[in-house]
């Protein structure tokens, strides 16, 4: 059956493509063709079999891709009740060609009706007419001399291998050693402002190999890669028609002894820079409706005509438009796509830029959408602009960072909506629309250090940040120390009803064990502060505050020659202001700072003892280079008001540390019992000096301390007391992390020989 369906198929086949030879025949003026009688069908005497293989030769067991079993599953199953047509018997094979003449000659009548017998150049061709499928056409004329010469004898032909003298092997897994060569490109690297050379062994992928490639067909790779990329490089530096070729130059084989290894062919990477010439600026065009001032975009646009088309230049001042638009009033500026317009004959260029203004705009209201963490009202708190002002992107930029800096948020987005109100001044509101979306409001943090006298401290804390909103957040807090202990918990308002503004109510106790006292404390204080933030950091900050606080502590008395513990009831206010003009606030490189302290209190341990704590600190920091900075410090603390023994041991002043003087213990120096134990002081002075130098994110710093406590209340700076040491610096992207080693000069009965220090942020 299957047979019987494939001889149709042929037979048309060969039908359709002596048609389509006669059809193209027809249609050309040749010549009357040569009539060659047609060609007997064969008898059909019976085709001689070719001649079976010896019985004794063997043949391989090839086994079947399928077995007739899978074959026979593999067909579908066709029944008779599905189609009738399946149960008629079929017609022969001549019946079946009889028919297809017969229909071919009746398509061929009903075509041309009765049409005379076809005629070429004159000559009838009977044989287009009759309706036979089949025409025997002759063989061209041979006019190539070759084609008719005789095949040479089989034994003749020479079928050995050619054998080349120096055979290169280019196995695909045979690693090759190269060098790179670069040519031509001094010229141009001359006459740019950048270093092409290094630009490109920079991004090269052949000097990134380091001369070794796996095989030929890498190297060729990063050969071909190469050329690519220096042709981005001189055409981003105006060079548009620079010729660049690559090619793998094959040194001469070195003469080799007989019985010594062949030595490989050197190979060099080629790379043939032609760059042809720079295209210059020769006018600029500027695209853009009038804007208030004039001038403003021609004035901001810092290319020029004359110099060079490089497309830092170039993307570098479309980008300063796109910035300085929105910053001054046009919110919705847009900066289209430039045209350069290049003359290769005269090597210049003509600059086209089309820019879309947009509307002048002025703040107006402010809306929010999303999963809100606080409302619009509280938005304005942030915002450092109100309605009415200029639009400027600065302060849509500023807003968006005070939104992330609550920590309230996964995502949130501050974008200007036009409104089509008139603002007046030929220009219209905008809405700022806030888009938020609510992130997890509470948190689990920890942190630890390490210091001589200090021991080791741990501290953790649970924060809910947006308990009360808006951010109203609830901190709880613990302290395990080796010589501190304790628990706390704070009611904290962030930007409360002004941006910035701190409200704190703190509720804590703990245990503190060291040398100079011990104390178990109780405290509850109230807070307000204008701070800096590692985001913002204010040039002017205060502070004031109210503190009840109940503490039993020890102290040495020297009229029993024995440590005696009280009960002190202490009540203070705190004011505080500080100036900050420095570049960084946990990594200053120059500027300085000033901060002053004040704290009247009233000390009750039997009877009651007014006095006041004043403290004056200040430092300054200057860049010497790029990578060093000299660092200073300077404190100075008083007491009045009370005598020494009056104070709870807790409020006197202390020095000695790794945020006082390093090289000496916690609170070691200034006065001392007979057990040498640190009793405090009414007055205090310090002093500190670093030079740090960076490298990268790591850092040296060497360093000088000096500092002392005093019975009076007014410093002597007499008796100071030095410590020297060494630090070291890893620059993170919260601020620089701490160690540093210390020894005290001149040290006396009881150091230590060097004390360390760990913590987060400079010393100072």
């Amino acid at each position: 059956m299957r047979l019987g369906r494939a001889r149709p198929i042929l037979i048309a086949s060969a039908s359709a493509c002596c048609l389509a030879w006669t059809t193209a025949a027809i249609g050309q003026p040749v010549e009357p063709p040569q009539v060659v009688p047609t060609v007997e069908p064969a008898s059909e005497a019976a085709i001689a079999a070719p001649t079976p293989p010896p019985g004794d030769v063997p043949f391989p067991e090839v086994a079947p891709i399928i077995s007739d079993e899978e074959f026979e599953q593999a067909i579908p199953q066709i029944f008779a009740e599905d189609d009738p047509e399946l149960n008629r018997p079929l017609e022969s094979i001549a019946d079946f060609e009889k028919r297809q003449a017969a229909e071919a000659a009746n398509a061929g009548n009903a075509a041309a009706g009765d049409a005379p017998t076809p005629m070429v150049g004159g000559v009838p061709v009977p044989t287009m007419a009759d309706g036979d499928a089949w025409e025997v056409i002759g063989d061209a004329p041979i006019t190539d001399r070759e084609l008719a010469a005789p095949l040479p004898p089989l034994e003749n032909f020479d079928v050995e291998p050619v054998e080349f003298a120096e055979a290169e092997d280019d196995r695909e897994n045979v690693g090759v050693t190269y060098t790179v060569q670069v040519n031509g490109l001094a010229a141009a690297d001359d006459s740019t402002d950048i270093d092409l050379a290094d630009l490109f062994g920079d991004l090269s992928a052949l000097y990134d190999g380091d001369g070794k490639a796996d095989n030929a067909a890498m190297l060729r790779a990063r050969l071909s890669a190469d050329g690519e990329l220096m042709q981005r490089i001189l055409a981003s530096e105006g060079y548009y028609d620079a010729v660049v070729d690559t090619r793998i130059d094959r040194g001469e084989r070195e003469e080799v002894q007989a019985g010594q290894p062949r030595q490989r062919r050197p190979i060099t990477a080629v790379i043939d820079v032609k760059p042809g010439t720079q295209y210059k600026l020769a006018e600029i065009i500027l695209e853009a409706d009038a804007t208030v001032p004039p001038n403003l975009i021609a004035d901001n646009f810092p290319l020029s005509v004359g110099e060079p088309i490089v497309a830092q230049r170039v993307q570098g001042a479309e980008a300063a438009i796109a910035l300085k638009l929105p910053e001054e009033g046009y919110p919705f500026a847009e900066v289209g796509q430039r045209d350069i317009l290049l003359d290769g004959a005269t090597g210049d260029g003509v600059y086209t830029l089309p820019v879309d203004i947009g509307k002048r705009s002025r703040f107006g209201g402010i809306e929010t959408t999303g999963d809100l963490a606080f409302d619009a009202e509280h938005v304005e708190v942030l915002a450092r602009f109100k309605r009415g002002d200029l639009y400027d992107s600065r302060k849509v930029d500023d807003l968006r960072q005070a939104l992330v800096a609550t920590g309230l948020f996964a995502t949130v987005a501050a974008e200007p909506q036009p409104t089509g109100e008139s603002a007046g001044d030929d220009t219209e509101y905008v809405t700022m629309l806030v888009t938020q979306q609510a992130g997890p409001p509470r948190t689990l943090a920890a942190s630890a250090g390490y210091s001589t006298g200090e021991g080791l401290r741990v501290e953790g804390s649970w924060t809910h940040r947006n308990l009360l909103p808006p951010e109203g957040a609830l901190i709880f807090r613990g302290v395990v120390g080796t010589q501190e202990q304790g628990i706390g918990a704070t009611l904290r308002r962030s930007n409360a009803g002004r941006r910035d503004r701190t409200i704190e109510l703190v509720a804590e106790a703990k245990r503190s064990d060291y040398n100079a006292f011990n104390a178990i404390t109780g405290r509850i204080a109230a807070r307000v502060s204008y701070d800096s933030t590692p985001i913002w950091q204010k040039r002017f900050t205060y502070a004031l505050g109210a503190e009840l606080i109940a503490t039993s502590e020890d102290d040495y008395d020297f009229a029993r020659a024995e440590r005696n513990r009280d009960f002190y009831t202490i009540f203070g206010l705190t004011g505080q202001v500080g100036m900050d003009r420095t570049d960084s606030l946990l990594d200053p490189t120059k500027g300085f700072r000033v901060t002053a302290l004040i704290q009247p209190e009233g000390s009750l341990a039997g009877q009651f003892s007014p006095y006041a704590r004043a403290r004056l600190d200040v430092s300054g920091y200057y860049p010497v280079t790029d990578n060093i900075v000299l660092a200073g410090r300077v404190r100075a603390g008083s007491i009045l008001g009370a005598a020494r023994e009056r104070l709870a041991p807790s409020r006197r002043f202390y020095a000695g540390g790794g945020g006082s003087v390093r090289g000496f213990g916690y609170q070691e120096l200034g006065p001392k019992d007979p057990n040498l134990d640190p009793i405090g002081g009414r007055s205090v002075a310090e002093a500190a000096f670093e030079g740090r130098y960076r490298f990268g994110n790591f850092g040296v710093v060497g360093f000088v301390d000096a500092g002392q406590v005093y019975r009076g209340s007014t410093p002597t700076f007499s008796d100071l007391r030095f410590g020297a040491g060494i630090g070291a610096r890893y620059y993170t992207n919260f601020g620089p992390m701490r160690l540093d080693v210390a020894t005290p000069i001149g040290r006396k009965p009881g150091e230590a020989l060097v004390s360390v220090y760990v913590s987060i942020g400079q010393a100072f």
